[in-house]
């Protein structure tokens, strides 16, 4: 069996062209007045609950109002002070199997859809989708649109990052609403404004 790295290896030396990343100078998207009040209701309408916060003293207490019989709390974010597990420290994935709450960075929002750019800093992303629920410590930092936000995104060493709309949905069979299917089962996004 090839390993990720092999496959997209592969991939890479069969490219013939290589674009260029497209300019979005054509494109009239929509520009939110207030992208952090646009943001905050379309996370709502994504199934977020929103807290905000004036500093990361705050972010324990605000985890354990929301999630008071919360039992493992993952997270390797240095101001989670409840966290009982550190997703840079287990020694594989599987070990995040049972994590109620996962405390992640998200860098920044996006007003038009109320998703957040998460970037891997953790060894372990999974936390991000095997938790139970998931908070998202983020910025006053949010974006009117994807194009914008296309602008805005940036890797780490770890080269890998995701845009996160609230907690996981599916409605696939018989047209049912099922929250937690493949995913958290909820998300709550803590707004700092200095972050």
């Amino acid at each position: 069996m090839s390993t990720k790295k092999d496959i997209i290896d592969r991939c890479r030396a069969n490219i013939r062209e290589r674009l260029v990343r497209p300019t979005l100078a054509d494109l009239n998207p929509t520009v939110y007045d207030n992208p952090l009040e646009k943001f905050i209701s379309q996370a709502q309408v994504m199934g977020c609950k929103v807290e905000r916060a004036k500093s990361t003293d705050e972010v324990d207490a605000i985890i354990k109002k929301v999630y008071p019989d919360a039992k493992i709390v993952a997270s390797s974010l240095p101001y989670v002070r409840c966290a009982s597990l550190n997703p840079d420290t287990v020694p594989d994935a599987q070990a995040l199997n049972g994590v109620d709450v996962g405390v992640i960075r998200a860098e920044f929002g996006v007003a038009e859809n109320g998703s957040v750019w998460v970037m891997q800093n953790m060894k372990e992303r999974d936390v991000c989708f095997i938790s139970e629920n998931l908070v998202a410590v983020m910025p006053e930092n949010v974006v009117s649109n994807m194009h914008e936000a296309y602008g805005e995104v940036s890797f780490n060493d770890y080269g890998y990052g995701v845009f996160i709309a609230g907690p996981s949905k599916t409605a696939d069979i018989a047209q049912v609403l099922v929250l937690g299917a493949q995913a958290a089962r909820s998300m709550t996004l803590i707004i700092i404004p200095n972050l």
